[in-house]
């Protein structure tokens, strides 16, 4: 599909989600959840040294504007990427950033 073919509501959408998505943090999160890994919160706050509040907050962004998804399994809930195919922006982003 091309960017011609997405109607104004699908574009929102996807505006919204790149929003989302453009926050260090954020970019990091989704970084760890790359090839259908499904973390906690506290996993992810651990792994990225950061505030357990301040990983829940990240999430629940993500999570709204449609970048996450999340599973509860016991007394845990899971969080994972939505669509498989958003590691490729996480993918474009660190070719981008690469010094040349």
């Amino acid at each position: 599909m091309k960017i011609k073919d997405l109607d104004t509501e699908m574009l929102e959408r996807a505006a919204g989600m790149l929003k989302a998505i453009a926050h260090p943090m954020r970019i990091a999160i989704m970084s760890h959840l790359e090839e259908g890994k499904k973390l906690t919160v506290t996993e992810i706050h651990q792994l990225l040294k950061i505030e357990q509040s301040t990983t829940s907050h990240h999430l629940g962004i993500l999570k709204d504007k449609g970048v996450l998804a999340s599973k509860r399994e016991g007394k845990n809930t899971y969080y994972f990427l939505k669509h498989n195919s958003l590691k490729n922006i996480v993918e474009c982003v660190s070719k981008c950033t690469i010094a040349r």
